[in-house]
């Protein structure tokens, strides 16, 4: 089976002049034209020449015509503004020049903007690489590089990119866990300026068609879905005190060990190995313990 490769359109410059100057001829042909109407009626009421009266009154209404055919054929162009130009569905080239412009009157003009755009995309609910349901947005810096392609290869080039946008962003989204991922790949929390590049190339490669180019993304609102997001909140919140009572013991066995050294090495006090085991415990007990402890003072012999 064979596939019919589309055919892309190039952009071209355009056949068109300043349009300044014959502004200036156009006005100039008005004054020209009302002065040769006015001779065809002076020389018709002093009884002049009936040839002469058509001849002026002829010349008058044609430089009237090619006066209004150069006023058509003028248009202003902005700065970062381009416009493509058609004869008949045909396209003939773009003109990217700012300020009056003039094209042959029957040719048709379309403008299009080549300014930077920023979208941000419809918040969008999806599974993340571990099948978790998350909500997630971007947002999207992007401008037409290409104007000929923009208006002619795609139907609708602004609908074109935002539905790229959601079909890029759900893609990448499928290949990054929310977080904790495992043999330290990125995640979409931690990661965020790298899931941010990989949308970028992804949705360059797709709206290349369009002629526009992405020049950044990133996201802008990364979530659990409210219907997981409660249980999820309790994993992190246990995770985290899970982490936090391992420093405190990590803590707690290197001030008892400092402890005993130092009794030791000073003299303090000799201890066997049943006591050394029961202080172990009982400072362990205190250090780790979340509430203060209640000392029990003993006015006996330590034996």
């Amino acid at each position: 089976m064979s596939v019919v490769s589309h055919k892309r359109t190039q952009e071209k410059l355009a056949g068109t002049m300043a349009g300044g100057f014959l502004l200036v001829l156009s006005i100039a042909a008005f004054f020209v034209a009302a002065w040769m109407l006015f001779q065809a009626i002076a020389t018709g009421e002093g009884g002049g020449d009936p040839v002469m009266v058509v001849a002026y009154a002829i010349g008058a209404g044609a430089v009237v015509l090619a006066s209004i055919l150069i006023l058509s054929g003028l248009y202003s162009l902005q700065q970062n503004e381009s416009a493509a130009i058609t004869l008949f569905g045909n396209y003939k080239g773009t003109d990217r020049k700012p300020g009056l412009r003039w094209v042959v009157p029957w040719y048709s003009r379309k403008k299009i903007s080549l300014r930077v755009r920023n979208v941000t995309s419809e918040t969008l609910k999806v599974n993340d690489k571990k099948g978790n349901p998350i909500e997630i947005a971007a947002v999207v810096v992007w401008r037409v590089t290409d104007t000929a392609q923009a208006l002619f290869d795609v139907d609708d080039y602004d609908t074109f990119v935002n539905i790229q946008i959601e079909t890029a962003l759900r893609e990448i989204t499928s290949h990054f866990a929310y977080d904790h991922a495992e043999h330290d790949e990125p995640t979409l929390r931690a990661d965020a300026d790298k899931v941010g590049d990989m949308l970028r190339e992804k949705l360059n490669e797709r709206v290349a068609v369009a002629g526009v180019a992405i020049d950044e993304s990133r996201i802008s609102h990364l979530a659990y879905a409210p219907e997981i997001a409660s249980s999820m909140l309790r994993r992190q919140q246990a995770e985290a005190v899970l982490e936090a009572r391992a420093k405190i013991v990590q803590g707690a066995v290197s001030m008892v060990e400092t402890a005993l050294q130092q009794l030791s090495e000073r003299e303090i006090v000799t201890l066997d190995d049943e006591r050394k085991a029961a202080m172990v415990s009982n400072l362990l007990v205190v250090l780790c313990a979340d509430r203060e402890a209640q000392p029990i003072v003993n006015a006996g012999s330590l034996y």
